[in-house]
């Protein structure tokens, strides 16, 4: 009898062909909405009902428009049932992130972007939001009110954050991915993605945006999740699977992860050879010029081929800016422990997102920067909550040469942490948005960094008078460039009498949502005389602003390139026009809620000023 084994080899190759083309040549309505999901087709008996439920409490995230002390706008307004929908437009009750578009990348304060960053990557912002239950997830539905379009990955962790004990191990799944697509349409929609099953119950789920398509702020009302208690039996009808999807399983399967970055790095079944072709007659230094295109996954991947190349994969040049926050949901202790022999000349080093609930440790972050901080010039820590005051004084430590370090929305770190950034006297960025610092620290900081030219204090409710500090830095920041004091509660005209006063080279300044400056003090009119350089000037919300104010700014601040003035009642087309008219680079004007400026006149002004990106905002 024949033996059987070659033809099942042959079926079984002539079935994933014929899977594969039907998965690249199906008609739309047959394919996934996305690349990571799967039709999961589950069939649910009536023992094992559906549970339908809303998020109970929003447990973390990384921004939002609105203050640290109300619900205006803020992420807790995802937690409960709608709010607005099926309503559409710009509603207080909704949640907002804090940028949209590609404006905050244009402004001064920008940060250079990292390479290496997987172009799968494209997350800018997150909320993590908790539910009563854990559930085998059917469907994610996010309702949309304003400018949908943002969300572009919905994660689930296996951890229960309601649980006494943490659990042994922390896993993140994703439930459906795609890339930023631009949503034509600003009205109310339910998003309702075809989520992939998993073999794990879950409350905890993770949506991952990305705004910069967007043309204003998107605004969420809530999360909906449909799950069953017990895990689903998939039907026997055959689905349909992303063959991209099979693929990313085959990689973790086989150690491709970045959990196992230390079987990557230290594999020791290196092929051996005594020859590697014509790789041996290049350069060292032009393998290594290929080699920097490549992202951290495929370079661990390459170092497992031969000795040569793992040489050349481990050098510490290939690591001299580490973007890691990409690898945020499985980088932990270990990775940072084999990743450490090859950092010892990291410059740049992106941990933000990294660490949380347990997966890095104070005392695996501490030991990785004594190694690798010596030579660190710029540190992201943006939403790292394993950070507590001894990494703080660690880094103050080791990293004499840092330059620029952002802490933004570490919102655990206790007051008395930001003391020892006094210590790193060389910084010129400092990102504070949303932490508790608090004056007295700051100020020491602002004493002893005087070479700071970035500043972000935006949302620091801890400091209580806004006055001493912007007197402080006008006596001490005289190279200061920008300067974020978003929704700061209690600066006066006194305070911005010292900041134009004493930093004349500012181009950036947002005073958005700061309620006791009142434009008949003068005070506006002042900044536009003394700071000509600015680009970027953010009056949000405030609505004393007025047409003497436009129009010195029409006069003084020529350079001028984004101006917000959302809310004002005095503001009329006539200054507007000269505005616009005197400052040729003008590309955004946000004048939502100002009542003198209807729809006719933004038409009108749009017709004048093409080039203008004019922005109106409404409520149905």
């Amino acid at each position: 009898m024949p033996p059987v084994f070659p033809m099942l080899t042959v079926l079984t190759m002539f079935y994933y062909m014929c899977l594969r083309r039907r998965a690249r040549t199906a008609t739309r309505g047959e394919m996934m909405n996305s690349h990571r999901t799967i039709e999961a087709n589950s069939r649910t008996s009536p023992l094992n009902a559906e549970v339908v439920q809303y998020a109970k409490e929003v447990v973390d995230f990384s921004s939002h428009y609105g203050s640290e002390n109300s619900m205006s706008y803020t992420m807790w307004n995802l937690a409960g049932v709608p709010n607005v929908f099926p309503s559409s437009g710009d509603f207080t009750q909704t949640a907002v992130f804090r940028t949209y578009g590609t404006w905050w990348d244009q402004c001064p304060s920008a940060p250079v972007p990292f390479k290496r960053t997987p172009p799968n990557f494209q997350s800018q912002d997150y909320v993590e939001l908790a539910f009563e239950q854990q559930v085998y997830p059917t469907a994610v539905h996010v309702l949309e009110t304003y400018h949908p379009g943002a969300v572009i990955r919905i994660l689930a962790c296996s951890a229960n954050p309601y649980s006494p004990s943490p659990p042994a191990e922390v896993r993140w799944e994703i439930l459906w991915s795609e890339k930023p697509t631009k949503v034509n349409a600003s009205q109310a929609r339910q998003f309702k993605p075809c989520i992939k099953q998993i073999n794990f119950p879950t409350n905890l789920i993770r949506l991952e945006v990305n705004s910069s398509l967007l043309d204003y702020y998107t605004e969420l009302d809530a999360v909906v999740l449909h799950g069953t208690k017990d895990k689903p039996v998939l039907s026997l009808k055959t689905s349909l699977i992303d063959m991209n999807d099979l693929e990313d399983d085959y990689e973790e399967k086989n150690g491709c992860g970045m959990d196992n970055l230390n079987k990557k790095f230290s594999s020791i079944a290196l092929r051996e050879g005594t020859s590697n072709g014509y790789f041996d007659k290049l350069p060292y230094e032009l393998i290594q010029l290929i080699l920097n295109h490549l992202t951290l996954p495929d370079l661990c991947r390459l170092a497992q081929t031969c000795k040569l190349l793992n040489q050349h994969c481990c050098d510490p040049l290939q690591y001299i800016h580490l973007n890691l926050q990409p690898y945020w949901a499985k980088l932990n202790d270990t990775s940072l422990e084999f990743l450490q022999p090859r950092c010892t000349l990291v410059q740049w080093l992106n941990l933000s997102w990294t660490g949380n609930r347990g997966f890095i440790s104070v005392s695996g972050f501490s030991r990785f920067l004594k190694v690798c901080g010596s030579e660190l010039v710029r540190l992201e820590l943006s939403c790292s909550h394993f950070l507590n005051e001894t990494c703080l004084e660690i880094i103050s430590e080791m990293c004499l040469n840092l330059q620029d370090l952002n802490l933004s929305s570490c919102d655990k770190l206790p007051p008395q942490a930001f003391n020892h950034i006094a210590k790193l006297c060389g910084l010129k960025r400092l990102v504070l948005y949303r932490t508790k610092v608090e004056q007295t620290a700051l100020l020491s900081v602002l004493n002893f960094c005087s070479e700071l030219q970035h500043l972000s204090l935006g949302s620091c409710v801890m400091i209580e008078d806004y006055d001493v500090i912007a007197s402080m830095i006008g006596a001490k920041c005289k190279k200061l460039r920008t300067l974020d004091l978003w929704r700061c509660k209690n600066i006066t005209e006194n305070g911005i009498a010292e900041l134009a006063s004493g930093c004349p080279l500012l181009e950036e300044l947002d005073l958005g949502w700061c309620p006791t400056l009142q434009s008949s003090t003068g005070c506006f009119a002042k900044l536009a005389r003394q700071l000509p350089n600015l680009q970027k000037l953010f009056l949000t919300a405030n609505r004393s602003v007025c047409d003497t104010d436009i129009e010195e700014l029409a006069c003084n601040c020529t350079r001028l390139r984004q101006l917000d003035i959302l809310g004002t009642r005095m503001v009329s087309p006539a200054s507007l026009r000269k505005l616009l008219e005197s400052c040729k680079d003008l590309s955004l004007l946000d004048v939502s809620f100002c009542s003198q400026i209807d729809n006719r006149a933004v038409l009108e002004l749009n017709v004048s000023f093409p080039k203008v990106f004019i922005k109106k905002s409404f409520t149905q």
